[in-house]
């Protein structure tokens, strides 16, 4: 009611706010009609004058997270789908503009042929042929009953037509990229002709800096002649204090107290499981055994030497104090050897799309294969090959070399490591059905398995409000009486930055994933010269805006780093090419001040001059050179250069040159990755996604 008496009160302002609101957009319509523009609104961006639906966007965005598991976070995952959403519209307008359609039928086709379809038994008919019917017949019972399969199957045949897009696409350009037996002759003698010369050479090191003259203007006018190098998105800099909420050693010798007072009542209890979940242990139970390499070296011979249902403890173990109740003494190998056939069934993890059994079926079909094995141990390794999804391993017969307890699934590691050779099972794992055979063990040895109570070691509530006022007193002094950085020396504190962050970041270096501060650094309402405390999960921020570069031309700021040392050495040679005087190398070198040197056997493969380094540009022009000319005044990369060519070593000709023409010609046809960045480059491409992750 309070809040209604508010609003009832402040009625003629809203009404007056909401008349602004209704003027401005008289005085410009455009507005309104913007406002009410919904393509606006549902766009997250073009490719070409085609639109990107945030429909769209959301689906593939919702679809790719499902896949990943979650591995991923939020912008990485709409990177990956924007790249994804991009390529798929680029190479369907290439094929639009040749004309060429990739269609169900081809998509169909595609299906229908793969060997996976052809060869299951459930769509092949009574003579055990392929049946086109049966396997639509499948589908539409898919599509109508089982949710879940259906996705599966629909997610397959869309990567078949993205896929078929690319490949054909691909397959058309590289087609035409082929190589002519004279690029062949031409790439054997750029690659084996050896160049011996003379030269002299003056670094633009020996030039002192203070004897060169820079203008703002210059590198202004360098920007503006080379515009397509310093194009940049927006950007923005910031510097920042972090004040880390970290435990004192108080906090740890309390906590270090506190699991203590439990030793009695953790060696007196008779449920492992239900005393850690009851005293918040920040552990859950282990039911592996652990060997004596996986544990504390500073408490490892205790748990060892102690016996069954003693406790050891507290101890302090990395990041946590703890107390390990031994719970089992056993002996078992370190390393085992063994051999399985995986059927997986759909709603297995990593279950490839071609798979439709169900979990009783795959469980029937692995009992089957167990009796058969167990009555002829010789077939395994066939029947691996034919009916075992894990690739890796069928095709060495179902074997896996020697591995340890801790790199197998624990379904898998518990039959293998706790039986015997020799012993074949069927396990069930997270995977599917595992049918397993024993081939070695080896070094047993003692081992125990240990219920672990632990308490990380956390900062107090008394250190983290500490650390607080700390943070909290600092972004006060910015506000009231210094700027962020005089404050930060005021306090001894030393502020870090962090460099040209984009609008899509979520990374800020030394801080890690904080959206939050890369998105508030965007903020149309943030300016340079503003901060903001920001709470972070282990502490706190005081971050400060320094810089902005909007999307465009580099500022002169930001180029400079990149420009100076250019123009620098620019002057340099200008100076240095007054010094290269003389008919001869002698003369030039006398009026240089330095010295006639030698490159013996150097190529435009390896183009490496020695005491100088890799000069492309000078050994090119070597090899273009006439003998016994001298070339003077040649600007390279780090220095002036003049050189006459002795002589050139042509190697020896060859009958033919195809051999050399097929690498040119694949090398070229493995370039499908630049043929992309080269059509996307050229396409109009607008991503708007920035408005869709700002706050």
């Amino acid at each position: 009611m309070a809040v209604l008496s508010k609003i009832r009160e402040r009625s003629m302002f809203l009404i007056i706010i909401i008349g602004l609101a209704l003027f401005a957009f008289v005085l410009d319509p455009s507005t309104l009609g913007d406002f009410f523009n919904s393509s606006k609104v549902n766009e997250v961006g073009e490719v070409d004058g085609e639109a990107i639906s945030r429909q769209e966007f959301a689906n593939e965005l919702e679809t790719y997270k499902q896949q990943s598991g979650g591995r991923v976070s939020e912008m990485q995952a709409a990177k990956t789908v924007w790249d994804n959403i991009v390529r798929k519209k680029i190479y369907k307008n290439q094929l639009d503009q040749a004309g060429i359609t990739i269609g169900e039928a081809d998509v169909w086709s595609e299906i229908v042929n793969a060997p996976f379809v052809q060869n299951n038994p459930q769509y092949q008919n009574e003579v055990g042929m392929f049946d086109e019917n049966k396997f639509k017949q499948f589908l539409a019972d898919t599509k109508e009953n089982n949710a879940q399969l259906w996705s599966q199957w629909s997610s397959y045949m869309n990567q078949l037509r993205d896929n078929s897009q690319t490949t054909t696409f691909n397959n058309l350009v590289t087609a035409g990229l082929g190589a002519s037996l004279k690029e062949g002759e031409m790439q054997y003698l750029i690659d084996n002709t050896k160049l011996n010369s003379q030269f002299v050479y003056v670094p633009y090191t020996s030039i002192p800096d203070s004897l060169v003259k820079l203008k703002k203007s210059d590198i202004e006018n360098y920007i503006k002649a080379h515009k397509t190098q310093f194009q940049v998105d927006a950007s923005r800099d910031i510097s920042y204090v972090k004040f880390d909420i970290l435990p004192t050693s108080e906090d740890e010798k309390a906590i270090m107290d506190n699991v203590a007072s439990l030793k009695e009542d953790f060696t007196a209890s008779q449920n492992d499981a239900l005393f850690l979940s009851e005293n918040d242990s920040d552990t859950n139970l282990n039911t592996g055994y652990q060997f004596k390499s996986n544990l504390n070296a500073l408490i490892v011979d205790a748990i060892f030497d102690a016996n069954k249902g003693d406790v050891v403890g507290p101890y302090k173990d990395l990041k946590a104090i703890k107390l390990s109740k031994i719970t089992a003494v056993v002996q078992l190998p370190d390393s085992v050897k063994a051999s399985h056939i995986l059927i997986p069934f759909v709603g297995a993890q990593r279950v490839a799309p071609e798979v439709t059994r169900t979990e009783e079926d795959a469980k029937a079909l692995a009992d089957s294969l167990l009796t058969v094995v167990k009555r002829r141990r010789s077939k395994f390794a066939d029947l691996a090959k034919e009916f075992s999804s894990d690739q890796g391993s069928a095709e060495k017969g179902g074997a896996y070399d020697w591995f340890n307890y801790n790199r197998m699934t624990p379904a898998f590691r518990d039959f293998t490591f706790e039986g015997n050779k020799g012993d074949i099972g069927v396990v069930q794992s997270p995977f599917g059905f595992h049918v397993i055979k024993i081939d070695g063990q080896k070094n047993k040895q003692k081992v125990v398995k240990l219920a672990t109570y632990s308490k990380n070691i956390v900062p107090s509530e008394e250190t983290e409000n500490a650390v607080f006022r700390q943070a909290e007193e600092f972004a006060l002094l910015v506000s009231k009486e210094y700027n962020f950085f005089d404050a930060a020396k005021q306090l001894n504190y030393k502020p870090k930055p962090a460099v040209g962050l984009k609008v899509l970041d979520e990374n800020v270096p030394g801080i890690g994933n904080q959206r939050e501060i890369v998105s508030w650094s965007f903020n149309n309402e943030t300016n340079v010269n503003d901060f903001k405390r920001f709470d972070l999960e282990g502490s706190h921020v005081v971050a400060f805006l320094t810089g902005k570069e909007e999307k465009g031309l580099m500022s002169v700021n930001k180029a400079t780093s990149k420009v100076r040392p250019i123009l620098m050495n620019e002057k340099k040679a200008a100076i240095l090419v007054e010094k290269f005087n003389g008919a001869s190398l002698q003369d030039i070198a006398k009026s240089a001040g330095a010295s006639v040197r030698t490159a013996n056997n150097i190529t435009l493969k390896s183009p490496t001059l020695s005491g100088v380094g890799v000069a492309p540009k000078v050994v090119g022009a070597m090899y273009n050179a006439e003998i016994g000319k001298l070339y003077n005044k040649i600007e390279g990369k780090r220095g002036v250069f003049a050189f006459t060519l002795k002589n050139k070593k042509i190697p020896t000709a060859l009958p033919n040159y195809d051999a050399n023409r097929k690498r040119i010609a694949e090398a070229r046809k493995r370039q499908t990755f630049k043929m992309y960045e080269a059509i996307k480059k050229a396409s109009d491409v607008e991503d708007n996604r920035a408005f869709m992750y700002s706050n």
